[in-house]
């Protein structure tokens, strides 16, 4: 049996590149670029009026002059009228774009307007006021967006105004999520009191789905035969296997002795952690990955969260120049109350995560019932990743999380 920081360590030397796509920008919320977004020209494209007012040429105002003539009204998106005289001005929108006879705007609350003459009332005027200039946020050639970063709304609004139809992304992996047990029935049937629902597959694609993975669901039976013809013909359609169940100690639990004979490597089995130690990681020939959780709801999703997901996110993202990629990112919060747990396993406890008044990401522990307890995942936030060698954790002490919900 391994620790979890082996464990990590070993599954963290398995990621891989999967290689660029292009998807249409609307589609690719969530996705990793896998190149830079360059500017088609300068942003803003023009000199670009920042306020509703009138456009002078601050010469005037500066020679003293204060009451001008509008010759036109200028509404963004036209095309700019200049102006023929300084003592002439042009009433312009917010987003227009300004003549190059003018360079100062002055806001309608600074101009009273009679009879065609707009007066300035104020002698607060500052050359170039109200003017977001030509290529100030960037030039045309400039990096506007760049490769190895998550697509939010800001990437897309940005592919959007430098006319990137198609993002350039990493590809993400074909995986299937197999689940195992004969106790497991579909969604829509009624179980005896012996059986249970499906949950665990459905909660493992739901999580993936956040990371633009659509994964196949497959359910087995516990019958050693079916599970490996199964196996292996998702040993050739699919890059990553998840499954969920039958990797323990009891007589129904094939899984471990079916991917031996499938000859998937076999690089650990058990992990010194509560819940999830039956985890059993291999690799099979043909490079396709094998993350077989235990079949405990708890377990499925926190080894979903501390395992797979930062595999994903590295996987996606190369290394930083310090070292670390997207799947190392850490998060820390500080335990508010004292907790105690006696066992040599490093603990993975549920905890509902806030901010104190001094700006600190603070975890409250909340009391579940085991591994199967999903129910109390609905409260929760987070995993508090407390580690090996002590039993007794205080208030106020700091330790790694696990967020599974956003947490600020």
């Amino acid at each position: 049996m391994i620790t979890v920081q082996e464990a990590e360590a070993i599954i963290m030397a398995y990621t891989r590149d999967y290689g660029t796509e292009f998807v249409n920008f609307e589609l690719a919320l969530g996705r990793v670029m896998a190149e830079d977004i360059i500017a088609d020209r300068d942003l803003p494209p023009c000199n670009r009026v920042t306020m509703d007012g009138i456009a002078i040429n601050y010469t005037a105002f500066e020679n003293g002059t204060r009451s001008f003539n509008i010759k036109a009204t200028i509404a963004a998106g036209d095309n700019p009228i200049e102006i023929d005289t300084n003592d002439q001005c042009v009433e312009i929108m917010t987003g227009a774009a300004l003549p190059d006879s003018t360079d100062t705007v002055i806001r309608y609350e600074d101009v009273e307007i009679k009879n065609g003459i707009a007066t300035i009332v104020t002698e607060k005027i500052r050359q170039g006021q109200n003017i977001h200039c030509k290529g100030k946020d960037k030039k045309q050639g400039d990096d506007v967006a760049t490769a190895n970063q998550f697509i939010d709304a800001t990437v897309i609004s940005m592919a959007a105004s430098v006319g990137v139809e198609k993002i350039p992304v990493k590809k993400l992996p074909r995986v299937v999520i197999i689940s195992t047990g004969n106790e497991l029935v579909e969604v829509n049937e009624t179980p005896t009191p012996f059986q249970i629902r499906h949950s665990n597959n459905h909660t493992v694609k739901a999580a993936l789905q956040g990371y633009g993975i659509n994964a196949t669901l497959l359910h087995l039976p516990d019958e050693p035969e079916i599970i490996k013809e199964k196996i292996k013909d998702c040993l050739d359609k699919f890059e990553v296997l998840i499954l969920s169940g039958g990797i323990s100690m009891g007589k129904f639990d094939y899984v471990p002795q079916v991917l031996e004979e499938l000859n998937v490597e076999k690089h650990f089995h058990k992990v010194k952690q509560r819940p999830g130690k039956p985890f059993w990681f291999g690799t099979h020939k043909n490079g396709v990955l094998v993350f077989a959780f235990p079949g405990n709801p708890v377990s499925t999703f926190m080894c979903l969260y501390r395992y797979f997901i930062p595999w994903l996110k590295a996987s996606l993202t190369p290394p930083s120049p310090l070292g670390e990629g997207r799947g190392k990112a850490k998060v820390w919060a500080v335990l508010d109350q004292d907790v105690t747990f006696a066992t040599p396993m490093q603990y993975f406890m549920q905890v509902k995560v806030g901010v104190n008044e001094l700006g600190q990401v603070v975890a409250t522990p909340l009391e579940g019932n085991g591994s199967g307890d999903f129910a109390n995942l609905l409260e929760s936030d987070a995993f508090m990743e407390l580690p090996m060698g002590k039993s007794n954790f205080m208030k106020g002490e700091v330790y790694l999380v696990w967020p599974f919900k956003k947490i600020i």
